[in-house]
Formats: C-alpha cells, sequence, structure tokens
C-alpha cells in the first residue's frame, strides 16, 4: 500500500484541525481523523524537532484513490469530512461538475501546447496547466516532488502510462512543442548532469535513464518537450533538463506537465496536481492542448479538464448492501463529507435493478475517477456517515466453512502423485510469449494476453502447466535422474462460451524425465494415478505439437477430452535446452467432479 510523508505544521493547517501547529494536537484524534481516508499513522513525528520539521509517516489502505498520495489531497478529505466545504475549483473545462460547482471552462487560455502526430504513436496524450502567485517553500517542493514520483511509480506503472514534469515559466518561450525524434539527433544537460547527452546516451549513462530505459529503448520515435526557440524542457518520461527543469525553492511560476499512453488516466493526475496546488494557495491557469489527430477528448482540449460523468445510485440498492433504510437527503449529506457532489434523483436511471424510482445522483469531485459502479456511491455513503452508526446486527444464518470439492480432490492427487515419487511445485500463473507459446510449439489462438503488462515476462496467462514445468526442468540439468515434478494449479484459456469471454481451471500436470522414458512409462503412471482415486478413464490417438505424433493420447473421462499425455517433441526439448528425454501430462481435475 503507499505510503507517504508530510510536514507534520502543513498537514494540520490544511486539514484544518485543532492545533494547526500540532501543539495542542493529540496522536489519538489524529489517527481517528485519518478513517475517513481509509488511512492510518505509520509512524508518528519526532516532538522534539520544531513543528515546521516535523514528519509523519502515513499509510493509504485504498489504491484506488491516488488524490490521497500527497498532504493536500489527504488533508483535503479530513478537512471536507469533518465539516468544511467542498472545494470549488472554477478553472477546469469539461463536463459539468454537479451542483453547486462552478460552470468552469469560462477561463480563456493564454497557454497553448501543439502535439505534433510523430508522437502518436509512442506517448500520445498530454495534460498540463500553469501554477502561478506563490512562492514555493521546501516542504511545498518536497511534497510536489513525491507527489510526482507516488503518481508515476504506483499509478503510472513505473513512468510507462504515466510521467510527470515541473518547469520554471520563466524560460519558456509559448507555444511548447511536443514531438517525436531520432534518439541520436537531439542532445541536452539533463537534470543532475553537467554535460549535453544524446538521447540514446541519457538511456546508457543518465542514473534515471538506466532506470526507465525499458519505457523507450526499443522504439525508433522518442517524445520531446521543447519550446517555441526550441529550448529543451525533458525527454518524457525520463528526465527534464538542467535548466528549464530545474525547479528551485522560491520559483513562483511553474509549469506543470503529464504525458503517458492513457488520456483518462494522464488528465486525472494532472487534475490531481492543480487541485493540490489550488488548495497550497496557487492560482491555477488551463493549458490548450492541440493535437495533431484525433483524442477521445478531441483534437482541441483545455487542461485541466473535467471527463467524468454522474452515477446513480438507489436507495433500495443502499438498504440492502448497507442494511438500513436512508433518506435520500441524508444519503446526499454523506456524500458531501466525502467531497462528493449529489442530488436526489426520483426517476428510474439506467442501471436500476427492479422496481427501484428513488435515489441520488453523484458527480466524482475533480480529482477522482473511482466511481465505477453504484456499489462505489454506496460506499461514500458509508464512509460519510460513519461506519460507528450503523448498529451491529446477529448474523442470520448459521454457516459452516469447508473445503470445496476441487480442492478435497487436489488434495488426494497431491498425497497419490507425492507417494508416486514426484516433487510438487509451484508456480507463477504469469509468463512470456516466448514461453508459453514458441517455445511449446503452440499458437496465441486461445491463450489471454494480459493489456497493461508491467514486463513481457508477465504477459499473458498460461493456458497450460507443461510449460511451466519445462522451465524448470530447463535449469535442473545437473540434477541427478530421473526427474519427476507435478503441479496442481489454475491455468486460463479463451472460451467464448463462457462469462467474459473466459475459462478458468484446475488442473494436474506432471512431468517425468529421464534416459530411458517412453510412452508407456508415463501411461503406466496416469493408470496408477486413476487406480488409487478409484476412477477409470480411457485413452485415444491424439495431436498435439507438444508431443511426438503417434506417442501422444488424450485422457477421455464419461466420454469426455479432459487431457492429454505423451513424449515431448525433440523441438520442444531443444527450445528449453533439455538434453534428456521426457513425457508429460496434464489434465482437468474440475472434469474429475
Amino acid at each position: 500500500m503507499p505510503k507517504i510523508e508530510v510536514n507534520e505544521e502543513v498537514f494540520y493547517t490544511l486539514a484544518d484541525l485543532p492545533g494547526g501547529t500540532g501543539s495542542s494536537f493529540t496522536k489519538e484524534i489524529f489517527e481517528e481523523a485519518l478513517t475517513c481516508a481509509k488511512a492510518e499513522l505509520d509512524e508518528d513525528s519526532d516532538k522534539t524537532l520544531p513543528p515546521s520539521e516535523r514528519i509523519l509517516k502515513i499509510e493509504l489502505n485504498d489504491t484506488n484513490r491516488p488524490d490521497l498520495w500527497g498532504t493536500a489531497g489527504c488533508a483535503r478529505q479530513i478537512r471536507v469530512y469533518n465539516g468544511g466545504t467542498i472545494p470549488d475549483y472554477p478553472f477546469f473545462a469539461g463536463n459539468s461538475r454537479g451542483p453547486g460547482a462552478g460552470s468552469g471552462g469560462n477561463q480563456p487560455a493564454k497557454y497553448e501546447i501543439i502535439v505534433e502526430k510523430t508522437v502518436q504513436q509512442v506517448r500520445p496524450y498530454l495534460s498540463g496547466f500553469v501554477a502561478s502567485g506563490k512562492a514555493i517553500s521546501d516542504p511545498m517542493l518536497r511534497d510536489m516532488i513525491q507527489t510526482q514520483e507516488k503518481l508515476a511509480w504506483n499509478f503510472g506503472r513505473k513512468r510507462r502510462t504515466i510521467s510527470m514534469g515541473l518547469y520554471r515559466i520563466s524560460k519558456i518561450q509559448w507555444p511548447i512543442i511536443y514531438k517525436g525524434v531520432d534518439q541520436d539527433s537531439v542532445s541536452f544537460v539533463p537534470l543532475q548532469w553537467d554535460m549535453p547527452l544524446t538521447l540514446r546516451e541519457i538511456l546508457k549513462q543518465h542514473p534515471k535513464g538506466k532506470e526507465f530505459a525499458f519505457i523507450q529503448e526499443h522504439e525508433q520515435i522518442h517524445p520531446l518537450l521543447t519550446d517555441a526557440k526550441g529550448n529543451i524542457l525533458s525527454y518524457p518520461p525520463i528526465i527534464n533538463s538542467a535548466d528549464i527543469g530545474a525547479v528551485l525553492t522560491g520559483d513562483t511560476d511553474l509549469f506543470v506537465e503529464l504525458t503517458g499512453t492513457d488520456q483518462n488516466s494522464v488528465t486525472l493526475a494532472a487534475s490531481i496536481v492543480a487541485c493540490d496546488l489550488s488548495d497550497n494557495g496557487f492560482t491555477i491557469e488551463p493549458v490548450e492542448v492541440n493535437y495533431g489527430y484525433d483524442t477521445p477528448f478531441g483534437q482541441k482540449c483545455v487542461t485541466p479538464y473535467y471527463f467524468q460523468e454522474p452515477v446513480f445510485c438507489s436507495l433500495d440498492r443502499i438498504e440492502k448492501y448497507l442494511g438500513e433504510a436512508i433518506s435520500a437527503d441524508d444519503c446526499v449529506k454523506a456524500l458531501a463529507r466525502m467531497g462528493v457532489r449529489a442530488e436526489k434523483a426520483d426517476a428510474i436511471e439506467k442501471g436500476a435493478v427492479g422496481p427501484e424510482t428513488g435515489g441520488v445522483r453523484a458527480w466524482p469531485p475533480e480529482y477522482r475517477n473511482d466511481f465505477l459502479h453504484a456499489a462505489d456511491v454506496m460506499e461514500d455513503i458509508m464512509m460519510g456517515r460513519g461506519l460507528n452508526t450503523f448498529k451491529p446486527e446477529r448474523p442470520r444464518d448459521f454457516t459452516v466453512g469447508r473445503l470445496a470439492p476441487v480442492t478435497i480432490l487436489s488434495r488426494r492427487i497431491k498425497e497419490t502423485m507425492t507417494g508416486m515419487g514426484y516433487q510438487e511445485m509451484i508456480y507463477n500463473y504469469l509468463g512470456s510469449r516466448k514461453d508459453l507459446v514458441e517455445r511449446m510449439r503452440g499458437t496465441d489462438s486461445r491463450i489471454i494476453q494480459i493489456s497493461n503488462p508491467m514486463t513481457e515476462n508477465y504477459e499473458y496467462v498460461r493456458d497450460s502447466i507443461i510449460a511451466s514445468l519445462m522451465q524448470s526442468e530447463s535449469v535442473s540439468g545437473n540434477a541427478m535422474y530421473p526427474h519427476r515434478i507435478f503441479e496442481t494449479g489454475k491455468i486460463a484459456y479463451l472460451d467464448e462460451n463462457e462469462n467474459y469471454g473466459a475459462s478458468t481451471r484446475q488442473y494436474l500436470g506432471f512431468l517425468h524425465a529421464g534416459s530411458d522414458v517412453n510412452f508407456n512409462t508415463i501411461a503406466g503412471q496416469l493408470q496408477t494415478l486413476f487406480y488409487y482415486l478409484s476412477l477409470d478413464y480411457d485413452a485415444e490417438e491424439s495431436e498435439d505439437p507438444r508431443f511426438i505424433p503417434g506417442r501422444a493420447a488424450a485422457i477421455l473421462y464419461q466420454g469426455k477430452r479432459i487431457g492429454i499425455f505423451g513424449e515431448i517433441h525433440p523441438e520442444v526439448l531443444e527450445n528449453w535446452g533439455v538434453t534428456v528425454p521426457c513425457t508429460a501430462c496434464e489434465m482437468d481435475v474440475e472434469a474429475l467432479l
């Protein structure tokens, strides 16, 4: 879970808590106040230090609220919950932000960013704004850097989908240009460096370049931010320039930009930072972003931009899930304590269930985008009203926990396989295309690909256990033969007959490697397994690219094919670097039920 460090004096002041300097504020009161933000005190401050130097460490227990990952955001939630008014941010363009919010979008954008088509296939989205009117203090600068890193690392998946840069306005000639370049055609002095480097050299020599090279090193086009005179602001998402991109204590006018691969995430992150700086006393001025191509928000977009839609939640649903009837007026009040603007909605809305005719319509705050379902509205109503306001009830039903049948069967199989001399293995369910498809001589016709993988090594969900077993065998050449290993675990594959187009099943896979193993070896072991399970099966010849033709058979149970066994194909063995014959079997455990 995310952890943040906050300056005690700044935090208490922004949260409008008793004893703004912390002089009359107890640890118990503070811990109670944190509950509305699903947070807890991880480490108290050193009271021997002056209040302006004390640091509190807070742990957030919710990862879908990135707005809480900074001093201002966490303090805002506490302030509003304890009776403060919902802040209005008039600098937002876009959709209506709900009842009581300013009209927004009326400020003309004095600043412009031109996004060229050359970045469309690399890092296509950008959001930004100008913050002015206040000098940056040291605690504020530290908090901005912390927010930048938390958003980019956690929410932005190590800068892959979101990165953020801060710049000094005084050195920028507008408009700013966001374009794609060849990595050897441009050089500049990056932060924490004293000589110019090309983009290629930055990825190979600069500490930040080496840390985040995995994002850009395989791309032919690399993104670059420059001003109208060609002065370089940054090489997103790697490093800022040492000149324009070096923000210091005392600077008063800043340009903040965020780039990434998902426009909703980039825009939300920019909104979070803009609201935080506004709460700190800065004046936020919007920026017009002109794209050279179509985006979900159009070719011209003024940011900060509010793109969220209102969400309806019926009173029937609220009563069903919270166990108590709550009036629409009370729901609106509870949501207001969470910073959410809402109104009574008397008509049946899209998504209502059954004869629901009344409820509330809620608008997510500018800095939140976690209202995906009516249940999210209901959760904020519960939090806003207070968990201790609900009367405890005794359970109406008496139930006894027990193991699922598939778990019981899996345990019997594990005991039997262990008794047959096999060693149990446990593997990751995710793998690479190279391991799961290419090395196994397979196809990707039914394999599930992760849409936002952290690395290519964990890009696919395995559709077979045999690949995992072969991976172990490939690094076990120095161990005495024979090798007998097995695993009972989940696999998943595309299946148009199942919900969401995919099926997840419990499988058994086992492998026997040795100089004298053959088809008869694995067939005998399969027969032994079924004997001790008191089950019968049939076998028929089958073709599978992972096995030698003519030396593989399908497992039939009650007339249905549930698995396969045979001798591993020599090409598969070569792909894995295995030098001895191997036999393998896998089957659907759930089908045996």
